[in-house]
């Protein structure tokens, strides 16, 4: 008679990311969820590496962070543990080459291997209705939004494969720990985004492809999913419009950053090793 297996521990480990790194892309504003979900993985136990892009952020209305980086660092290292390592660069994906570039800065600096990636960048602006697109539009978008996320996904694989903890890992056949979670804006939601076609197009093919990569993925040990946040309030939004969108939370306020890194975090620990390849909507109830 076959005996049932021996049912799991339901203790929670308070660090359940001690020992791995993570790389953040997109973590250059202390308002950002990129910086809320680097937090929350320095809190579980995780190194963590901080993309930025400022240049992208000073161009916008909202504008870079006025502590720059280091304050942005420093936030995330003071929730940290001691054994952890933090470290920041700078990358523009818009370039064809620089995410293999920055997932291999990413991986050196944290001690030679990554084991999770949160895909957060993403290029807002330089965009518009149908009627007002064009070419040059469409393909900075997907270069940034899209390509440089599916590059990223494929550094993040090759330099994972020959590192030392991994052939163990699979030598002895544990289950994967690498991890990757991309953010969407839910462009496959009720409505769409009409007023940012480029955008739009561009994110909604990343929520479209999660599918693909994750089953790519599988032989590699690592789960791939996609978090759409909702209206996070990242100061991006003020006055009458801010108060609008708030008005169609069940609440009456929009998510915070922290409310989109806690399903990230919790998506890069062990609790969600059977989770892959799907597009989560964490919304709040939100009306579209």
């Amino acid at each position: 008679m076959n005996q049932p297996p021996k049912p799991a521990s339901p203790y929670r480990d308070p660090y359940p990311l001690r020992r791995r790194t993570a790389l953040v892309t997109g973590a250059s504003r202390r308002l950002g969820i990129g910086h809320a979900v680097a937090r929350r993985l320095a809190a579980y136990g995780a190194s963590v590496y901080l993309h930025h892009h400022t240049p992208h952020d000073e161009e916008q209305p909202w504008g870079a962070d006025s502590g720059g980086i280091e304050a942005v660092l420093e936030s995330v290292r003071e929730v940290g543990t001691e054994d952890a390592v933090f470290a920041d660069g700078p990358a523009n994906l818009a370039q064809p080459d620089a995410p293999a570039r920055l997932v291999a800065d990413a991986a050196e600096a944290l001690g030679g291997r990554l084991d999770i990636l949160v895909a957060n960048h993403a290029l807002s602006g330089d965009d518009g209705p149908l009627d007002a697109i064009d070419a040059g539009m469409l393909d900075a978008h997907w270069a940034v939004n899209t390509r440089s996320t599916v590059l990223l996904t494929q550094a993040f694989v090759r330099q994972r494969r020959s590192t030392e903890a991994e052939l163990r890992r699979r030598a002895e056949d544990e289950p994967p720990t690498g991890r990757i979670v991309c953010l969407t804006s839910g462009q496959d939601r009720r409505g769409g985004m009409p007023d940012e076609v480029a955008y739009a197009l561009a994110k909604g093919a990343l929520a479209s492809a999660t599918r693909t990569l994750a089953t790519a993925l599988a032989e590699e040990r690592v789960t791939l999913n996609t978090v759409n946040p909702g209206p996070v309030d990242t100061g991006y939004v003020t006055g009458e419009e801010h108060l609008a969108v708030a008005r169609l939370f069940p609440g009456g306020r929009w998510g915070t950053p922290d409310e989109a890194a806690r399903l990230v975090s919790w998506l890069c620990t062990d609790e969600a090793e059977w989770i892959t390849g799907e597009v989560i909507n964490s919304e709040g109830g939100y009306a579209r």
